[in-house]
């Protein structure tokens, strides 16, 4: 038996490129709306965030536009220079996913280690996202050197790295296509509350709380990515049926992970 090429291919890609070639083959036609993302899903047997970023990833190419509250249609064909960047990393909800479960650890740590020098550090960048005005390109920077703080607050080498690691990898063309839709003044000012909500449990030196702060922190940024999609509404659901009024049947062939 011959040896067979290993398949790396991330889950949302597959999805993203099953659902281009039903655009590609007049399934969907420029204009319309796809099927809602819990459809989509149940269709194709995946999770709704696979979906989601499937969707993203679509956006980016250019092939779909997501209207937050409306749903997502399908563009009109454009010309390319090449074909699509189809390195855009993990996506964004794989990494929070992964952040939370690392960096709840991370703050707990931070809270039985962290020195009165190293939470005054963290409270430092507190407040300097505070003070960094709303949509400033200033705001990520700053948000990292939070993070980052704390696993260096751990007197562990390796967990600054791997925090470093995340947070730097995460912030490509897919993080940035989610943020422009679902970042808002109300998100910026709640992740400030939660920095603050991680730092004074840190500096209490409460794990427990310190843990929860940061999960707390990290499940809600998911969330409000993920709100901005499920604004569908039942109303619409016809406007999204493929012509002669029937939706492409897309079970059968569901991507594997």
């Amino acid at each position: 038996m011959p040896i067979q090429t290993v398949d790396t291919d991330r889950l949302y890609r597959k999805i993203a490129r099953q659902l281009s070639d039903l655009i590609a083959a007049g399934e969907f036609a420029p204009g319309q709306r796809l099927p809602a993302e819990r459809e989509l899903a149940q269709q194709l047997g995946v999770s709704r965030p696979s979906v989601r970023e499937a969707l993203i990833a679509l956006e980016i190419e250019g092939k779909v536009e997501v209207r937050v509250g409306a749903g997502v249609f399908v563009t009109a064909p454009r010309p390319t220079s090449g074909p699509p960047d189809q390195d855009e990393g993990e996506g964004p909800f794989e990494l929070l996913g992964a952040r939370r479960v690392i960096e709840g650890e991370t703050a707990a740590w931070a809270a039985r280690e962290a020195t009165p020098a190293e939470v005054a550090t963290i409270r430092d960048t507190v407040e300097k996202l505070a003070a960094v005005p709303q949509g400033d390109p200033g705001t990520d920077p700053v948000d990292r050197d939070f993070h980052i703080a704390i696993a260096r607050a751990t007197h562990n080498d390796a967990m600054v790295w791997v925090v470093q690691m995340l947070w730097d990898h995460g912030r490509g063309a897919m993080w940035r296509q989610m943020e422009k839709h679902f970042q808002t003044p109300a998100l910026r000012n709640a992740t400030v509350k939660d920095h603050r909500a991680v730092c004074k449990a840190i500096e209490a030196h409460d794990a427990a709380k310190a843990r929860e702060a940061m999960h707390r922190h990290l499940q809600r940024v998911a969330h409000e990515f993920e709100k901005g999609f499920e604004q569908h509404r039942q109303g619409r659901e016809r406007k999204g049926r493929a012509p002669g009024g029937r939706r492409p049947n897309l079970s059968g062939s569901s991507p594997s992970a």
